[in-house]
């Protein structure tokens, strides 16, 4: 019975169904749940953007992780899903729930690396709250906003025939995470890509925006949950299916995967928290976002007319795409 069923078999997609059904939406919504970000219609005819997301330290911080380090993954988690939308955040709330065990010098770690990556992106955080709890708890709430809901760049708007493509290479993350299990704990030794993607994510803002900008987007998520989880998410929301024909791994963990004995496909598929745009494109202004992009798009695929299906296209032969990649409660 699912008045029974305990978190760990809900997922977080059925916790957030329960909660949209008994929250539901305003007439002033433009974007609800089941998107990188909500939004509402503001009196003046503007669209306020609302995103906010949680960071905590026993499911989200890697070993060794400085608690600048910490407050930075924060922010850039937030940031990531306003670049998704093409918006630039304007202002931000930060929640802190504190350990009684951290230290003063752990307290100016943190909004070293809160004030530095919120001046990073151009935005202040203007305040928040604190209070104790049993496990670093960092919540952030970004606030940005638009002229119209059109220029929101949605999951749900992908078109049969768009390109699929995307900003960057991906296993690097999983591949560090990976290699510190082996390692046993020392990001010291870890290949500097590796040390890069796992310690220093960055959000891809300001190629986001000129993205948005160029119209040539059909729809857009980021990649912090997975290449194949996001390209499920975008199929599921559109109403589509989605064809690739190759995965973009990179280099470092190709070499990673070679050495040890993994999939490298798989890393890139599946690993997650990288922060990387997965984007549909009008087939016919591919090149005008390149040119937005500078360069950096790349084309892995194409939206089919197969409701939901996510697959692998290889010599004339198609493999589903697993949907796995992080999922609360249940990863």
């Amino acid at each position: 019975m699912l008045g029974l069923a305990s978190l760990r078999d809900l997922g977080e997609l059925k916790i957030i169904e329960i909660l949209e059904r008994s929250l539901g939406e305003s007439r002033r919504t433009v974007v609800g749940f089941g998107d990188d970000v909500s939004a509402i219609r503001l009196p003046d005819g503007k669209v306020a953007v609302l995103k906010t997301d949680m960071l905590v330290a026993s499911t989200d911080v890697p070993p060794g992780m400085t608690m600048r380090q910490i407050a930075s993954k924060a922010v850039v988690a937030n940031v990531s899903d306003l670049a998704a939308k093409g918006v630039r955040p304007i202002a931000g709330l930060v929640a802190l729930g504190l350990p009684r065990n951290l230290t003063s010098q752990d307290i100016r770690a943190l909004a070293s690396g809160l004030s530095g990556s919120s001046k990073h992106y151009g935005f202040p955080l203007v305040g928040g709250d604190t209070n104790e709890s049993k496990d670093l708890t960092i919540s952030i709430a970004l606030l940005g906003t638009t002229r119209k809901k059109s220029q929101l760049v949605l999951r749900s708007t992908a078109k049969v025939g768009d390109t699929v493509a995307v900003s960057g290479e991906f296993g690097s993350t999983a591949a560090g995470l990976k290699a510190l299990l082996r390692r046993r704990k020392q990001p010291d030794r870890l290949p500097p890509a590796l040390y890069r993607a796992v310690y220093s994510p960055r959000a891809e803002l300001k190629l986001g925006l000129r993205l948005a900008a160029s119209g040539a987007l059909t729809a857009s998520i980021d990649s912090s949950d997975g290449l194949a989880w996001s390209l499920h998410e975008l199929a599921r929301a559109s109403g589509v299916g989605i064809q690739i024909n190759r995965v973009p791994v990179s280099k470092a963990a190709v070499e990673f995967a070679a050495r040890h004995r993994y999939s490298a496909s798989d890393l890139a598929l599946y690993g997650g928290e990288e922060y990387h745009l997965v984007v549909t494109v009008k087939p016919e202004k591919f090149r005008m976002a390149q040119k937005a992009a500078r360069g950096r798009l790349k084309a892995i695929g194409v939206v089919t007319k197969k409701p939901f299906q996510v697959q692998f296209k290889q010599a004339e032969k198609e493999y589903p795409i697993a949907m796995r990649g992080w999922e609360h409660f249940k990863s």
